[in-house]
């Protein structure tokens, strides 16, 4: 390896590194799209520790899901982080106008956390990682990596084994708290819960993936096969041109 290789190298996996910090962003909606999913259920957990109203504190929590969403619309931004929000808090709402109990506000939000815990273990141990299905068009190699690149296989199972850990501990911690514990309480370690799992697991995921091979880009590689196909078109046109001029 010469001097001049090495810095060649480094520049190459730099690269990957920033490659992959911003596919996650992307995917898991950075900085705002925390924001967005932590403010509605902080703002129902305050309101009911002042107040004990429930049904104010659920139409606040659904009010602002609903202006995030519109402010999102009005920005042009991608809106899928502030819809998910919205129907969490909307199907906890029901819950907890049906049952009377403001417990339940957070309860599908739970059960919702522990089915996605369980089907990124499940879909793992299957050979098909959820984080894999997760990332893969973000990266643009879309299931690529499943036959064609084994080290990538890797990472994503690595990462989708993390991400199950994780929730499924929150879970654990969450579930006896929702049966023992009064609302506020349960309330108010959700919100605690709420981003430093979610910034382990993607950080964990960005140092399985930056250490993983490169993804295979099989859009490019589409539009090169398009290209060789129009290249290997105009080549017989030009053949048959040829043979039409010397008959």
């Amino acid at each position: 390896m010469t001097s001049l290789d090495k810095p060649t190298e480094e520049t190459s996996a730099d690269d990957a590194r920033a490659v992959t910090e911003a596919a996650l962003f992307e995917a898991f909606g950075g900085v705002r799209g925390m924001v967005e999913t932590v403010l509605p259920g902080l703002l129902f957990v305050t309101i009911y520790t002042i107040n004990k109203d429930l049904h104010l504190s659920a139409i606040a929590a659904l009010a602002v899901s609903l202006v995030l969403v519109v402010v999102r619309l009005v920005m042009k931004d991608t809106v899928k982080h502030a819809f998910s929000g919205v129907f969490g808090v909307a199907f906890g709402v029901v819950f907890a106008m049906m049952t009377g109990n403001a417990k339940d506000f957070y309860l599908p939000g739970m059960l919702y956390t522990l089915g996605l815990g369980l089907a990124y273990i499940v879909t793992t141990l299957c050979g098909v990682p959820l984080i894999g299905l997760i990332l893969g068009p973000v990266f643009k190699e879309n299931l690529s990596w499943r036959t064609r690149n084994p080290g990538r296989k890797k990472a994503y199972a690595k990462a989708s084994y993390a991400w199950g850990a994780i929730l499924l501990a929150k879970c654990a911690i969450l579930f006896p708290l929702y049966w023992w514990a009064d609302t506020t309480q349960l309330g108010w370690v959700l919100i605690a819960l709420k981003i430093p799992p979610f910034l382990l697991a993607v950080w964990l995921t960005w140092v399985f993936l930056a250490k993983a091979p490169a993804p295979i880009d099989v859009f490019a590689e589409m539009e090169a096969e398009e290209k060789a196909a129009e290249e290997r078109e105009r080549e017989r046109e030009r053949e048959a041109a040829a043979r039409s001029a010397e008959q």
